[in-house]
């Protein structure tokens, strides 16, 4: 019987336009986010299973159960949906994410202490525009990102908001800097609420994310700067900024 969630993640697969590049462009800061989170998944597995010779791009299936495989119709059909993409490295971790869809299906048990589903970021991330090329850095058409070694990825903070609206609501052009208004009520673990700077092509724009889910301007910055605002802040990172948008999405949403 063919394993459907193989297929399923083949479908998911075969529907990646992989040349969007417009998609690529647009979505370059939540791509980011999303290859630093896979590559910080797959570290943990590979140190896990003495394979940090062959991360990041690795078949984690084959480590945990290599005698489990995909049908073999699903997979001339990947073999087919794969042609003409590269580099290599790309569709052997295409590859990996169907095999690793069939590890469910075998009802193999997996470690407990390891991250779940450590390639759904990378899958998110091609459904935002596509794959990647490997260089000095990886270059996701629109954005590098460093590749670092497993310790290094093993110590980054994990990115676990991949909901579309808050990996949304993190594009935007040009250098972005996060801040959290905070008080003694409301802590860095507590946020009051979140504002940017943004600055793309010399100009300057402050934004809030507001109770109307989305980015408002907001003078805030520009106050707090005269010293006409009392309220403080602090820079925070885009992973914190993620957590916030995420939080205030499930509980707005839940009040309307």
């Amino acid at each position: 019987m063919t394993d459907d969630r193989s297929r399923v993640m083949l479908g998911r697969l075969r529907a990646i336009d992989w040349g969007d590049d417009a998609a690529a462009y647009e979505h370059a800061n939540s791509r980011a986010l999303l290859m630093r989170e896979y590559l910080r998944r797959t570290a943990a597995w590979a140190k896990a299973y003495d394979a940090e010779a062959s991360w990041p791009f690795l078949d984690i299936a084959q480590l945990v159960a290599s005698e489990v495989g995909i049908a073999p119709e699903v997979a001339t059909e990947l073999e087919e949906a794969l042609t003409g993409v590269a580099p290599s490295s790309l569709k052997r971790t295409c590859r990996a994410a169907v095999r690793w869809a069939a590890l469910g299906h075998a009802a193999v048990e997996l470690p407990s202490d390891l991250p779940e589903d450590p390639y759904e970021p990378l899958l998110v991330m091609f459904e935002r525009g596509g794959g990647y090329f490997v260089e000095e850095f990886i270059d996701l058409n629109g954005a590098m990102v460093r590749l670092g070694t497993v310790e290094s990825n093993l110590a980054a903070p994990p990115f676990l908001t991949l909901a579309p609206t808050t990996l949304d609501a993190l594009d935007a052009e040009g250098d972005i800097t996060y801040y959290a208004k905070i008080s003694d009520e409301y802590t860095r673990n507590n946020l009051r609420g979140i504002v940017r700077r943004r600055t793309d092509e010399g100009q300057t724009y402050d934004e809030a994310f507001t109770r109307n889910l989305r980015w408002e301007p907001t003078e805030y910055l520009r106050l707090y700067e005269l010293g006409h605002n009392e309220v403080d802040h602090v820079e925070i990172s885009a992973v914190e900024a993620a957590r916030f948008i995420e939080t205030a999405v499930t509980k707005l949403t839940a009040m309307r």
